[in-house]
């Protein structure tokens, strides 16, 4: 007799499991997007169909579903960025699945009709409520940055209502930015740019409040990047002739030099002055913003060239140098060791060779040595062989380290100085210690 309350419930609860849900059915489907329908337009679903469900689209052309969320009683949403290699036409085919419990249902589009019109006819649009007035967002802001680049860092702020969250939208960056609300409606977060992203500054960037079920949104209205004043002067480099270059007479010489204005706001072509030996020879030059170049016969002597510019900042530059033609040159190119007499000693490891010979001439250097093993075998190595180029003094220096270092070794040292097609050596010997 105890037993009987407990079977009559028994008996009773798969009865009241027979009970089927309501039929699941989707009424409309609304897609809008920012842009054409191509990579990195952002499309926004808003699907009216029976509440409690799970729903997602398909559209053709895109690989993978697109989720929505239910935001208010059978009303779901949801967003998705167009990747590259992903073809939509408005002409592709959608389609609405929605999930009630055990039962399934789908809805047909094209994406013609249901961004041009309700998709169903005969059923009157939902009814909107709108957000209360006290939900708003006060300010939304962003720290400029110099440029978009990886590693540079935004950092989000926004006023609005408290107690929500807020997440931001930024176009070709795949995951959404959330703030933290750090004092009573008052939200702040960053994201640092990486390699992968593609931040397209054109495009909206969306900030998104939600208290509850209420949500609000606001773009931003201040500039993404802001360059940093230019303060900087630019440079001349690059110049042809070089300093103290020597040149062949006869044939045109052309004169040139470019100009580098990093992250500035480049060089203006109409400050662009171009002397030559006092001679302004500017109306006779091409000139760009980032060069300039004139050619002209000269006879030999020295010559001097003198720029002045300006870039678009008022940042001024000037750079002047000299070189020489023909019969101007030097027929004389001294060579001279500095801190080593012949067949001097040197303790071993790294050993300093220091010369001077004519300005701007090119030295070529050689160290090779040779050394007595047991046995009586001589061993030699190639030591060092380096192109030098001496200073507006003539002064060069050089520095050579054997691979071994057995005492008794000898280092033969051989310089070449080279100038104007005039050329001196010299030659050194040193001991190890």
């Amino acid at each position: 007799m105890m037993l009987l309350p407990a079977a009559f419930v028994m008996t009773a609860l798969p009865v009241s499991a027979l009970a089927q849900p309501a039929a699941a059915e989707i009424r409309s489907l609304d897609v809008r997007t920012d842009g054409d329908l191509e990579p990195g337009s952002r499309l926004s679903f808003r699907a009216v169909a029976t509440p409690r469900g799970k729903a997602v689209v398909r559209v053709r052309g895109i690989r993978e579903r697109i989720a929505l969320r239910e935001v208010s009683p059978g009303v779901y949403v949801g967003r998705y960025t167009i990747k590259r290699g992903e073809v939509v036409q408005d002409d592709r085919e959608v389609r609405v699945m929605l999930r009630l419990g055990n039962r399934t249902t789908a809805a047909d589009y094209t994406l013609a009709e249901v961004m041009a019109a309700p998709p169903v006819a005969n059923v009157p649009p939902p009814v909107v409520v709108p957000p209360p007035v006290a939900l708003r967002i006060e300010r939304f802001g962003v720290t400029p940055i110099e440029r978009i680049e990886p590693g540079a860092e935004l950092r989000f702020a926004l006023d609005g209502a408290p107690g929500g969250s807020v997440m931001i939208d930024l176009p070709g960056v795949a995951n959404d930015v959330a703030l933290r609300e750090v004092r009573p409606g008052h939200y702040e977060g960053g994201y640092t740019l990486r390699r992968a992203d593609n931040l397209n500054p054109s495009r909206p960037i969306v900030a998104t409040l939600r208290v509850g079920e209420r949500v609000v949104t606001a773009n931003l209205g201040v500039p993404l990047v802001q360059p940093q004043a230019d303060n900087r002067p630019p440079q001349v480099v690059n110049i042809t002739p070089r300093e103290g270059e020597a040149v062949p007479s006869g044939p045109p010489i052309q004169i040139s030099a470019s100009f580098e204005d990093r992250g500035g706001t480049g060089v203006d072509p109409a400050t662009v002055r171009v002397l030559l030996s006092g001679r302004n020879v500017t109306p006779e030059a091409q000139v760009t913003p980032t060069s300039f170049s004139f050619r002209a016969s000269l006879q030999p002597g020295r010559y001097t060239v003198d720029v002045t510019a300006r870039d678009r900042a008022g940042n001024a530059v000037r750079r002047d140098w000299s070189f020489d033609v023909g019969a101007a040159v030097p027929v004389n190119v001294p060579l001279q060791i500095l801190n080593h007499g012949n067949n001097g000693v040197v303790e071993g490891g790294s050993t300093v060779v220091q010369g001077r010979t004519a300005p701007f001439a090119t030295v070529q250097a050689k160290v090779d040595s040779s050394s007595q093993v047991p046995g009586g075998f001589s061993v030699a190595q190639h030591v060092y062989s380096q192109t030098l180029q001496a200073d507006s003094n003539g002064n060069f220096s050089f520095t050579f380290s054997p691979r071994f270092t057995i005492p008794g070794t000898r280092y033969d040292v051989s310089l070449v100085a080279t100038k104007a097609g005039v050329t001196s050596d010299a030659r050194l010997t040193l001991h190890q210690r």
